[in-house]
């Protein structure tokens, strides 16, 4: 829910199934954020989506941080509260990005403590997005799709798939995106994320969501999709803002691709 869409969306007259919002926007006290919300909240269901829990700090999470989040979920009753594997500071310093985490045990140990301390403290499940990402560690003891299944086996948490980002993850270090996909436990997606990204240097793919849904990502939702089942689907943009009719334009297609699905189940 971008905010160019927003009369749209107070008009109750974009044609979508509920939106997500970036929780970090909305925690305020008052304000226009809040009246916004509350008036889409009235027509549309919400899921909440956060970037800065930093999930895989060996700080833990901040206390204020998940008292303002709370409030807000109390406010809204979302769909699900979501949030990204990944860090994003130290010592209190928030470097407002998403940082890969090494797939080791004493990473995985923190992440799952993590989760479950704010899965109790919100009393909720939570959902987590597999990030992009540009490098990987020397001491990586597990691949990522191990590391998150044996999260969500921890922890009960739900996941949400970001598709683009196992395609972009794939390319830049030379695994199959299909393997990844097939090895996340299906019963516990909730949510996926389509979107596109742009070419940088030596051949890197950059998670910049401000493209259209690339072919290579219809492609492996394409092939995915009937694995996940009756699952709520979103395109994601983040830069250069198209007009709502084509986010729609594409959000229709997903929906082609899950009917077609449907339609051979059946």
């Amino acid at each position: 829910m971008r905010t160019p869409h927003y009369p749209a969306y107070l008009a109750g007259e974009a044609p979508v199934d509920f939106v997500e919002v970036i929780s970090e926007n909305f925690m305020g006290d008052g304000g226009r954020p809040l009246y916004t919300m509350d008036r889409i909240r009235e027509i549309y269901p919400v899921a909440m989506h956060g970037v800065s829990m930093s999930v895989g700090s060996a700080d833990g999470l901040n206390p204020d941080y998940l008292a303002k989040l709370k409030k807000l979920a109390q406010r809204v009753q979302p769909l699900w509260v979501s949030d990204h594997l990944c860090w994003t500071g130290i010592d209190g310093f928030n470097s407002h990005d998403l940082l890969p985490l090494p797939y080791t045990e004493e990473a995985l140990s923190i992440a799952a403590k993590n989760i479950n301390h704010a899965q109790d403290y919100l009393e909720r499940p939570m959902l987590i997005e597999n990030p992009s990402s540009y490098l990987t560690f020397a001491d990586d003891a597990m691949t990522e799709w191990e590391f998150l299944a044996e999260l969500v086996s921890r922890t009960g948490c739900y996941l949400l798939l970001d598709i683009n980002n196992i395609y972009v993850s794939g390319t830049n270090h030379g695994f199959d995106p299909k393997t990844y996909l097939d090895a996340i436990p299906a019963d516990r997606v909730r949510q996926i994320h389509l979107a596109g990204h742009s070419n940088g240097r030596d051949g890197l793919l950059i998670d910049t969501h401000d493209q259209p849904v690339p072919d290579p990502v219809w492609s492996l939702f394409a092939q995915v999709i009937g694995r996940f089942g009756d699952v709520a689907v979103m395109i994601e943009r983040d830069d250069d803002i198209p007009p709502l009719e084509d986010l729609v334009a594409e959000l229709e297609l997903a929906r082609n691709f899950s009917a077609a699905w449907e339609s051979v189940a059946a």
